[in-house]
């Protein structure tokens, strides 16, 4: 899964503040605002956001919600006259602001000022988490390059060998997720199982992929840019040869999924070793530190791609339900 991460997320929040039982909501006229106002002074009441991440690449959607007590100070009913005449209360939650004018006749908060204020940050990283991301892979920023020391320790970790050939379809794109993606017309790879004789799914083919290479060190998939004139899957079956020695003739190709990003696309092709058949995995050329054969159950112990790890699940799922419908046949 070459150059693949996070797909785009999308986020939506919203709040509703709980105060003696009812739920208010955002005011709308100068009358209900005040009416709030007087009855919150010297009061307390809950904030409740509710969060919701959309994975645009997947569909897979994920909810919960922040809560914080707010303690209100004893303002005057002039001060909520002049507060109204801002207009800020008219249309937030309970007809309060904590980063606004509203801000000074906060007392204090208990709980999570984030969702006061907003989106909750940790509440949205830990929903991040709950979909098989990290929160800084979500961030647009590369990592350091090492420094000069540590690059004479590992001359081979920082640029792939000057032999290698830049094939067509070879390159960088600039996503609209604010991540970049290898393959100019796209990548894809092969998720090659092999099953026992009851037809059931017991490894799966997996790269251990070089350090000069993105995300050096993990796990993934054998697959790469897609050239020019090429489909998704004539691109898989070609980059697999040529990086872990799968051979088309001994596979059984079953489906696929593509994580579409719009201006690039990533497509893993599932198969199967056919019957009777066997892939003999290698390296084949330097993008790979092994090429092995993974207990499908010990897969999620290795450090893995980034992709592969938010994936992996869905993956060993559709695997083991496409192995079960090529018994029925």
């Amino acid at each position: 899964m070459n150059g693949s991460g996070p797909g785009p997320l999308i986020v939506g929040c919203d709040s509703m503040f709980l105060f003696d039982g009812e739920c208010y909501g955002k005011p709308h006229d100068e009358a209900t605002a005040r009416e709030r106002l007087r009855r919150m002074r010297g009061r307390s009441g809950e904030l409740w956001t509710g969060h919701c991440i959309i994975d645009f690449a997947t569909g897979r959607a994920i909810q919960d919600a922040s809560r914080a007590i707010v303690y209100f100070g004893e303002y005057t009913d002039e001060d909520i006259d002049r507060y109204i005449a801002t207009g800020e209360p008219l249309e937030v939650a309970g007809s309060f602001t904590l980063e606004g004018f509203g801000g000074a006749f906060i007392d204090r908060i208990d709980g999570d000022p984030h969702g006061v204020i907003g989106i909750s940050l940790p509440l949205l990283r830990r929903l991040v988490s709950k979909l098989g991301m990290r929160w800084t892979d979500l961030w647009n920023v590369e990592p350091h390059a090492p420094n000069p020391e540590e690059q004479d320790k590992h001359p081979d970790s920082v640029l792939p060998p000057l032999e290698n050939v830049h094939q067509p379809g070879d390159g960088w794109v600039s996503c609209a997720c604010g991540r970049r993606h290898w393959g100019t017309h796209g990548a894809a790879g092969i998720l090659l199982a092999r099953r026992n004789a009851d037809g059931e799914v017991t490894h799966v083919a997996m790269q251990h992929r070089a350090q000069w290479s993105a995300e050096g060190g993990t796990w993934g998939i054998p697959g790469g840019a897609i050239a020019d004139n090429e489909t998704p899957i004539e691109g898989a079956l070609r980059e697999s040869f040529e990086e872990a020695n799968i051979t088309p003739q001994d596979i059984e190709v079953v489906g696929s999924y593509r994580e579409d990003h719009g201006p690039w696309a990533y497509t893993t092709v599932f198969a199967f070793e056919k019957p009777g058949h066997e892939v003999r995995l290698r390296a084949n050329d330097d993008e790979s530190m092994e090429i092995a054969w993974v207990p499908v159950g010990e897969v999620p112990n290795r450090k893995l791609l980034t992709a592969m790890r938010t994936d992996w699940q869905r993956f060993a799922d559709r695997l083991h339900g496409l192995a079960a419908a090529n018994r029925a046949r």
